[in-house]
């Protein structure tokens, strides 16, 4: 079963590494469910963590009825709940005067919440567990650079939404959870991923698949070639998050 495999990976990583823990955000969405109990199972100390910033009630509440489930079903797990709010709203009455767009307010949330994850990971000897999947972390870029995508390890990366989809069945992820419409938690319109992206995670699946391994002699629609440049059209705007920092070779 992969999610055995998963969780042995990333136990012995923590091993390896000489730490004791992991630190999970956790948002009420598919991706971080899984992710929690895939560090959960390892039977490592796990740190869950919902970290609200004018967070909407019903993602808040998922969020919450997940990890009462982790504490029901694991031992090992430790949540913890700490309401950003107040610091975010200092930060941006502060920022004011350098008029930050919508997009920079919403990165903010993200990067306030990496601070905050690696803060209890000093505390508590931790790893900062991604919970991105293949097609946000290397396909179309979709993660604040230094926020979410600020992390340790990444046990999902490798997986298409589709393929957490179906781990998250197999890992007993609630249904309410399964059948949410993903959303990252960063808008006070409560926009869903698929809104911000412009397509589905199926179109998008199946455009980085088309690039991977895709015959270019294979005719496609017009709506298909919409999707493949829409998916490029992601990739090469948020390629230098998805690639290594560029080093000026002294030579």
């Amino acid at each position: 079963m992969k999610g055995k495999k998963i969780s042995k990976w990333l136990r012995e990583y923590l091993l390896n590494a000489r730490l004791s823990s992991f630190i999970v955000g956790v948002s009420g969405g598919i991706d971080s469910a899984v992710t929690s109990i895939l560090a959960a199972q390892t039977g490592e100390p796990t740190y869950v963590v919902s970290l609200p910033i004018h967070q909407d009630k019903t993602q808040l509440n998922r969020a919450d009825r997940h990890i009462e489930w982790l504490k029901e079903n694991y031992s090992n797990v430790h949540p913890v709940e700490i309401d950003l709010t107040e610091v975010y709203d200092t930060l941006i009455t502060t920022l004011t005067h350098t008029h930050p767009t919508e997009i920079a307010t919403a990165n903010t949330r993200a990067r306030l919440r990496m601070t905050t994850l690696y803060s209890l990971a000093s505390t508590y000897k931790g790893l900062v567990v991604g919970t991105g999947n293949k097609i946000e972390d290397f396909g179309v870029g979709f993660f604040t650079k230094y926020g979410d995508g600020g992390v340790d390890i990444s046990p999902i990366a490798d997986l298409y939404k589709s393929e957490v989809y179906t781990l998250g069945k197999e890992l007993g992820v609630s249904d309410e959870i399964i059948e949410a419409a993903p959303t990252d938690g960063l808008w006070a319109d409560g926009r869903t991923d698929e809104e911000q992206l412009g397509a589905t995670y199926e179109e998008l699946e199946w455009a980085m698949k088309w690039f991977e391994i895709g015959d270019e002699t294979v005719k496609v629609s017009e709506k298909e070639k919409e999707i493949l440049n829409l998916y490029l059209r992601h990739y090469m705007i948020n390629k230098h998050k998805m690639t290594p920092i560029p080093i000026y070779q002294n030579v």
